[in-house]
C-alpha cells in the first residue's frame, strides 16, 4: 500500500466561519442569502444559498410488493414527473409526520409505519435542504387531501415496471431514482417484488 502523506493544506476546522450573511429573498417556500465565508479550507468567498427547511419523500410499498407513484405537472420542468410522494416539512414537524401528512395529502393512504433509510443533500451546491427518504408500510386506503394547487393521481407499479420505467427515461425525478434503487438494492424482499 503506498504511503500516502496528509497535504499541510488538509482542513481541519469543520464548518465555514461566517464573517457577514444576508437575506436577499425570503418566501413562503424558500429563500435566499449571501454569506461571505471563510471556508475550513482557508478559502476566503461569497457564496449564495438557497434556504429551505428540509423535505420528506415516501416510498409507499403495498402488502403485494407494488410500490405507489404519483404523477403532477411541475413547472420548473415544464411536464407532467412520475414521482414519490413529497413535500416540505414543516416548522416543529418530524420527518415521520410530515412524511404521514404528505402520504395523506397526496395519495390517501395512511401507513402503520415509516422509517428513514436515505437522508441526503440533492443539491449541496447552493441548497440548504436535507432530504429524508422514508419507507411507509402497512399501507390502508383512504381518501386523498390535495392542497387547493395540486392535482395529481397516483398509481401502483411492481419492480420490473420501476425498473423499465427508469431504464427507459418515463421516471426521470432524481429522488424517486434514488429512492427507489436504494429500497431495490438494499430493503426490498426480492423474490416479493420481481412479479
Amino acid at each position: 500500500m503506498p504511503n500516502i502523506r496528509k497535504s499541510s493544506s488538509t482542513p481541519h476546522a469543520r464548518n465555514a466561519i461566517v464573517l457577514s450573511s444576508t437575506t436577499i429573498y425570503q418566501g413562503p417556500v424558500f429563500g435566499i442569502r449571501r454569506d461571505e465565508i471563510i471556508e475550513p479550507s482557508g478559502v476566503r468567498t461569497v457564496r449564495e444559498v438557497i434556504t429551505h427547511p428540509g423535505s420528506v419523500v415516501v416510498l409507499p410499498v403495498l402488502p403485494d410488493g407494488r410500490i405507489v407513484l404519483i404523477r403532477q405537472y411541475r413547472h420548473a420542468a415544464k411536464q407532467y414527473l412520475w414521482e414519490l410522494v413529497a413535500g416540505r416539512i414543516d416548522a416543529d414537524e418530524t420527518p415521520k409526520a410530515a412524511a404521514a401528512r404528505e402520504l395523506i395529502e397526496e395519495t390517501g393512504y395512511r401507513a402503520k409505519r415509516f422509517r428513514i433509510f436515505l437522508d441526503v443533500f440533492p443539491t449541496p451546491g447552493f441548497l440548504e435542504e436535507r432530504m429524508y427518504i422514508l419507507l411507509a408500510e402497512g399501507l390502508a386506503a383512504g381518501e386523498a387531501e390535495p392542497e387547493e394547487d395540486e392535482k395529481i393521481i397516483s398509481r401502483a407499479h411492481n419492480r420490473k415496471q420501476l425498473e423499465e420505467m427508469i431504464r427507459n427515461g418515463k421516471l426521470r425525478d432524481a429522488k424517486s431514482i434514488a429512492g427507489i434503487l436504494y429500497y431495490f438494492q438494499f430493503l426490498a424482499p426480492q423474490n416479493r417484488l420481481r412479479r
